[in-house]
């Protein structure tokens, strides 16, 4: 059974710094979302890069990061809503950005400090854990 997504699509200003970053400058957040999706396989600025490459020639970057939504969905036995993936990329790019964004953080993921810090992090033992004996 799919689940629902954490935060809904329009529901941007939840993360209003993220919101304003991905309204001026999406190949950052795109690169972001990209490099936790891809498990640090693909660099945050290779794929912020590719997507203002395709923003350039094309004007259409939902060309290509509509295939990270649907990655992530896969990864988290998401629905594909409120549209198909690539229909939603390709009519609210922005928003779809900071909703992927959102749904990585609510699951514990800090797609800001890269994908090898963020499981460094994770790995890590807590601060102020102490052994007894």
């Amino acid at each position: 059974m799919e689940k629902e997504w954490k935060s809904g699509l329009c529901s941007c200003m939840e993360d209003g710094e993220n919101a304003c970053l991905t309204c001026f400058c999406p190949c950052i957040t795109f690169g972001r979302i990209a490099e936790v999706v891809d498990e640090g396989e693909t660099g945050c600025g290779k794929c912020g890069m590719f997507y203002g490459l395709i923003c350039c020639v094309t004007g259409l970057p939902c060309l290509f990061s509509y295939m990270y939504r649907t990655k992530m969905r896969e990864m988290y036995e998401l629905q594909e809503s409120p549209a198909s993936d690539c229909i939603t990329h390709c009519f609210c790019e922005c928003c779809a950005l900071c909703q992927e964004y959102r749904e990585l953080r609510s699951r514990g993921h800090d797609p800001s400090i890269g994908y090898r810090e963020d499981w460094r992090r994770a790995k890590a033992p807590p601060k102020d854990q102490h052994m007894t004996g």
